[in-house]
């Protein structure tokens, strides 16, 4: 009953959000709350959600000044040298657009943290994707698609969850899987290739044409800024040194990544603004859009409380190993990297990473498989994850980039599924995931 219930409640929330009949926020309120009344969990539902909400509240801490450290960058003009660079390296091409996009993100995203990809590569590049008319979903696409891939890097989330739950090192995990993790960035750069085509061709057909640096609308942006907050060498040269300081803090992972945002935040904005009228006028510059964001990720606290709180994580993974039959044993590794997409789609990495997986590794002990194969099947479907409703930085990239998230989901789902499909290739042809 309590699968059922489970399934039930994904299926309802996955439709209501990518049909856009309801909002993200609105949707991980209520509807886990229905289905948990349904359930007859109504009387502990109070603490379910605070239980939620407590786990998220560091991860709500973390957007909340990773936007506003970022927001403040971007208005004292840190990113501008290397959006001119951009701009002078695609010469209004929307091929070159698209494609320097995608690499851009592949570089970006080596800090291991997808809100910080998104904040730096979408505030970047949108004003010059805007400008060529380019479709609104590509930008978030060839961003979040790069960016899922290297997430499985040692200091991403996936790969350091899956090491601990099984006790193995980044040589038995990541290591093996390098091969296939080049192979999906090929992917992704084919991918971002193919939209860019396809927009060429578009924009051509619709009388579209090529403008030059001079007549971007990014151009006249960037200068206009430089007059607003012209800053001496020197200050530039401090807030270059700021944000390199956090990022290496961020891969470190010496103190707690909301704390280093918030002192990068204090720090740079005395700084940059000593007076404290200056402060609370770049500080509400950017409130619309971190509260936007902060809501949502309490929205996501509600939702996995009441998965986690009323069994429903539990069922869900029960679910996976009575699917599978007794004669089907040898193929679990193959069944792993299958089903590890759609799950971390529905399921937090914590749940899928430390509920799942040991089962699924338990089940194939018995059968002689080592763990360290089950640990690598489990990430070949990352790139599907960082679509799912349950990941922060999804609500960061569709705020930043002024789309719906249904609608994202649904344009860049098949092509993450895709991204998938060759990591699963990549891995079974270099024996990282043996078939059977």
């Amino acid at each position: 009953m309590l699968t059922l219930l489970a399934y039930a409640m994904i299926a309802v929330f996955m439709t209501a959000v990518m049909s856009n009949r309801l909002s993200a926020l609105i949707a991980l309120i209520l509807i886990p709350m229905l289905f948990a009344l349904i359930g007859g969990f109504g009387p502990e539902i109070p603490v379910m959600v605070v239980d939620g909400l407590r786990r998220i509240a560091p991860t709500a801490a973390l957007l909340l000044f990773a936007i506003l450290y970022f927001g403040l960058m971007i208005d004292v003009g840190l990113f501008d040298p290397l959006v001119r660079l951009v701009v002078r390296i695609c010469h209004g091409d929307p091929l070159r657009v698209i494609v320097g996009s995608a690499l851009l993100a592949m570089v970006v995203s080596l800090d291991g943290d997808g809100s910080t990809t998104f904040l730096i590569c979408v505030t970047a590049m949108m004003p010059l994707h805007r400008s060529l008319g380019i479709n609104p979903l590509i930008l978030p696409a060839v961003t979040i698609l790069p960016n899922a891939i290297i997430n499985i890097a040692p200091w991403g989330g996936p790969t350091a969850r899956v090491m601990a739950s099984l006790h193995l090192e980044p040589s038995q995990v990541f290591v093996p899987l390098i091969p296939a993790i080049v192979l999906a960035c090929c992917g992704a750069v084919m991918i971002a290739f193919y939209f860019g085509l396809k927009e060429r061709r578009r924009l051509a057909s619709a009388g579209g044409m090529a403008v030059s640096d001079e007549q971007t609308p990014m151009s006249q942006i960037l200068a206009t800024r430089r007059a607003v907050v012209s800053r001496p060498l020197w200050l530039q040269l401090f807030n270059l040194g700021l944000t390199a300081a956090l990022l290496v803090l961020l891969v470190a992972d010496i103190l707690p990544l909301a704390l280093v945002f918030m002192i990068a935040f204090a720090i740079g904005i005395t700084v940059n603004f000593p007076r404290i009228r200056d402060q609370r006028e770049r500080i509400e510059a950017h409130a619309g859009s971190a509260l936007s964001v902060v809501a949502v990720i309490f929205g996501a606290g509600v939702f996995t409380g009441i998965l986690q709180g009323t069994g429903m994580t539990d069922a869900l993974a029960k679910s996976v190993i009575y699917l599978i039959p007794e004669s089907a044993g040898t193929y679990i590794p193959l069944i792993t990297a299958v089903v590890s997409g759609p799950f971390t789609f529905f399921l937090s990495n914590d749940a899928f990473y430390f509920g799942v997986v040991p089962v699924l590794a338990e089940a194939a002990r018995a059968y002689g498989i080592p763990v360290d194969v089950i640990a690598r099947a489990s990430l070949v479907g990352q790139p599907m994850h960082m679509l799912s409703p349950l990941v922060p930085a999804l609500y960061v990239l569709t705020n930043l980039s002024e789309v719906e998230t249904g609608s994202l989901q649904r344009f860049a789902l098949p092509f993450a599924a895709l991204l998938a499909g060759f990591m699963l290739v990549g891995a079974v042809l270099t024996g990282a995931v043996p078939l059977g």
